[in-house]
């Protein structure tokens, strides 16, 4: 990923992530999320009858994707809080992820002039928490009018988000996808910098974690274009842009039969970035995104041109991989069983050693940390040893930078990769301060070219020793990474390494439910994900890692009360398709 507008520090090398609960949506029930229209409501206008405090909690806040801000109401009722669309819509799912404060009985209402509503859901035994409700209804506004609280307080919410379609013109009857594999054509391509090979034809691999992007030389300038040849006449019924956030507000969708002379089949002024799945009629062999303004100081980037229609000469991408079962059929499991002292089975596991990364501060050794118990446990400790002639950060009890402490990391790296499944392991984390035990995915494209993060990162679960109570899940995709990765934290209540616990992740083409326990706390759902943070970078095989770090970006550095040694007991890995 790579525009000029990331210039923060960025990491390179095989990573634990840190973590950031930003934008997105958080689905606290057991079924995945299954909206079937785009997000509707994301940065839109807001109104609403009240603000407890409108600088600290105003309306906009339920609609900016963070889950961080919300809108509190005045302590009353009935209270309402209302969206603007900007344009007629088909509805079919609105999600609402309540603060303590939340609603007992309200309604979800639709109107095309915010005066005349009609009510499409309605309940008086709101349970709070997150919410997802399938609705059926059409307008511009949707209000929640909300008619009794669950507290003495009023209301508050952190997102109230809208899903469903605009222009509902389906698909046309036996389209397909034209624009795979064929030649792009572009006003500049970048090819320095960060991005080097942002050709044209990255937008037209299927891959979201390649992109075009407009030269840092001589392409940060309106207008900018990229074209695609379809090969032979088509008929174009839909086009679909995975925007960079160096995306265009005003733009053109253009058709040319010679690719000089350009017919314009779609046209905005206000392109909202991300991702944008546009209904369109016209013919021609060559299709053009014209971007006529900027939404930043950068140029144009692209993860994804996509264009649908009929004839053409259509190149047929590679299959999608098969979808799994829930529960399913167990594919891989290591239960750990073997005697006292012995070593993590080699025909499963690989063995990382040398130093850490993201400033971490072990050394990995071969399995000198990594142990069975005899009692049914895999033990990876940490422990204070220092490694000669080896080379750590500087540690800041020591000061030296010879690593000062060692400890274990394997993965099924070259011996188990899978796409799709249940995940999981059960997991006594180690924690003290400075300890970061992680149970973990990577890209298995990670060592054949796509680097972090490029290839993906999935993180089922990462405990800190300054957090004590908290476990965490995070995404990492060349759009969302390190410290701006897409994700949650857990508060289990009591310190997460007083007990064995059950971490997981449900995982398929649509969304990632990751679990605690059974506890289903976070819900990734696909389509969000590209309407609100990036593309989605998890269709390939990943691979599996368990680690127990000492040091680094995310839980800082051991101090003067650190206790070592720190066991990670693992009970078993199990994987199911």
């Amino acid at each position: 990923m790579f525009t000029p507008r990331s210039r923060r520090s960025r990491r390179r090398l095989l990573p634990l992530s840190l973590i950031a609960v930003l934008a997105g949506t958080l689905v606290q029930t057991g079924a995945p999320a299954s909206a079937a229209g785009a997000l509707l409501s994301q940065g839109r206008p807001v109104t609403a009858s009240s603000s407890e405090s409108a600088a600290a909690f105003p309306p906009a806040a339920v609609v900016d994707g963070n889950l961080g801000t919300r809108w509190s109401s005045q302590f009353a009722d009935p209270q309402w809080i209302q969206v603007d669309l900007g344009t007629r819509a088909t509805l079919d799912e609105v999600r609402l992820n309540w603060e303590t404060a939340f609603a007992r009985a309200f309604a979800i209402q639709v109107s095309d002039n915010a005066t005349a509503w009609t009510t499409i859901f309605s309940t008086t035994t709101g349970p709070g928490g997150a919410q997802v409700l399938p609705v059926t209804g059409a307008g511009r506004y949707v209000r929640l009018n909300l008619t009794a609280r669950a507290t003495q307080w009023g209301y508050s919410l952190w997102e109230f988000q809208v899903f469903g379609t605009t222009g509902s013109t389906p698909p046309t009857p036996g389209e397909t996808l034209l624009s795979f594999g064929r030649t792009g054509s572009a006003s500049t391509f970048q090819n320095e910098g960060p991005c080097v090979n942002c050709t044209p034809a990255r937008a037209f691999d299927l891959n979201p974690a390649t992109r075009w992007a407009t030269s840092s030389v001589n392409g940060w300038v309106d207008p900018g274009w990229i074209s695609v040849d379809l090969g032979a006449p088509a008929t174009i019924s839909r086009v679909v842009l995975q925007w960079d956030p160096a995306f265009a507000t005003a733009y053109q969708i253009q058709v040319s039969d010679d690719n000089a002379n350009w017919r314009t089949i779609h046209t905005t002024t206000t392109g909202r970035g991300f991702k944008e799945t546009l209904t369109v009629s016209g013919t021609g062999r060559y299709v053009r995104m014209f971007g006529t303004a900027r939404a930043t100081q950068w140029g144009y980037s692209l993860w994804e041109f996509q264009v649908y229609g009929t004839g053409g000469s259509p190149i047929a991408p590679p299959p999608a991989p098969p979808a799994p079962r829930f529960p399913g059929t167990l594919v891989f499991s290591d239960e750990f069983n073997g005697g006292n002292g012995t070593t993590p089975d080699p025909a499963k596991w690989t063995v990382e050693t040398g130093p850490g990364v993201n400033n971490e501060l072990q050394f990995y050794t071969n399995n000198a940390n990594a142990r069975m118990d005899g009692a049914g446990n895999l033990v990876i400790q940490a422990r204070r040893e220092v490694t000669a002639g080896s080379s750590c950060p500087r540690d800041p009890i020591s000061g030296s930078t010879t690593c000062q402490y060692t400890s274990g990391r394997i993965t099924t790296h070259n011996k188990f990769h899978f796409t799709y499944g249940r995940v999981e392991a059960r997991i006594r984390v180690s924690t003290t301060q400075g300890l970061w035990p992680a149970f973990w995915m990577l890209g298995a494209d990670f060592f054949t070219g796509a680097g972090w993060p490029g290839a993906g990162e999935i993180d089922i679960m990462e405990h800190v020793g300054r957090d004590p109570n908290r476990s965490y899940a995070t995404l990492h995709a060349p759009a969302y990474f390190g410290g701006g990765g897409f994700g949650a934290p857990l508060d289990l209540g009591t310190p997460v390494a007083n007990a064995f616990h059950v971490f997981a992740v449900e995982w398929d083409a649509s969304h990632m439910t990751f679990f605690v326990d059974s506890n289903p706390f976070f819900t990734v759902n696909r389509a969000t994900l590209e309407q609100t943070r990036g593309p989605w970078v998890f269709d390939h095989p990943f691979f599996i890692l368990l680690n127990n770090a000492v040091g680094g970006d995310f839980p800082g550095p051991p101090g003067t009360g650190t206790v070592l040694p720190q066991n990670m007991m693992i009970d078993y890995v199990r994987v199911f398709q």
